[in-house]
């Protein structure tokens, strides 16, 4: 079982719970490694464990016409992947696939219940996560529409960095096409003009965040705007 400082420090969402509920759901926890490209939910499939990434980091995506492909979301460690059980909804609405593989903690879906019930700190926190994952949905929708590549591409790598908390890591250009819902070759022009300004490096899908605050400010608003939501409902 994850120790109390494992979950302190690397879950977001779990880390505030009072110390003995945070025990209380722990004990019932068990962890996983998570592979990339690894699917963890399909859209009207059966919802059968919830995941607290901690090491890992998880893409929702949207499909439509049965090819074209979109991400609506992006959870780390700042969240959880199963919301729509905190509604009582025990289907996927999106495809759930891992973009960064590494550690998560997971419980099944009769349990978690359970857990909800048991504490009142946890389903409080939780509702308030949905809350925040519901104007990420949204914002990721204008941001597609009103938003140019470059900045949308610069909000993407700055949102991957948070949740790989590393200023280097792996994301192919087919990756983040699909991701953005573009073609490749606008992601090499925008990558190309990011790196032009020595905001990041990259090669063969490695990626290294060299200025972050010029980064921040080559993103549109939405970056920001997010993460002062998340700071704003759980602190």
């Amino acid at each position: 079982m994850p120790t109390m400082q494992a979950i302190t420090s690397e879950n977001r969402l779990l880390a505030k719970l009072p110390r003995k509920d945070l025990e209380h759901f722990l004990a019932r926890c068990e962890q996983v490694d998570l592979a990339f490209a690894e699917e963890l939910g399909a859209p009207g499939m059966p919802i059968e464990h919830v995941y607290f990434p901690t090491g890992s980091f998880i893409s929702l995506v949207m499909v439509i016409d049965d090819h074209s492909r979109l991400e609506v979301g992006l959870i780390g460690c700042e969240g959880m992947l199963g919301t729509p059980l905190m509604f009582g909804i025990q289907v996927a609405s999106f495809y759930a696939v891992v973009q960064g593989a590494g550690s998560a903690l997971r419980m099944n879906t009769v349990t978690f219940a359970r857990e909800l019930e048991h504490s009142t700190a946890l389903h409080i926190r939780l509702q308030g996560y949905a809350y925040v994952l519901k104007n990420q949905f949204a914002r990721m929708a204008a941001c597609t529409r009103f938003h140019v590549v470059k900045q949308r591409l610069a909000r993407l790598l700055l949102m991957t960095q948070d949740r790989a908390r590393a200023d280097h890591f792996h994301l192919t250009h087919e990756a983040m096409a699909y991701m953005l819902g573009v073609r490749r070759v606008g992601i090499t022009k925008a990558a190309t003009a990011l790196h032009r300004q020595g905001l990041i490096s990259y090669s063969r899908g490695d990626i290294t965040i060299l200025d972050r605050n010029g980064l921040e400010a080559a993103s549109c608003e939405c970056y920001s705007a997010e993460r002062s939501m998340y700071e704003h409902v759980l602190g």
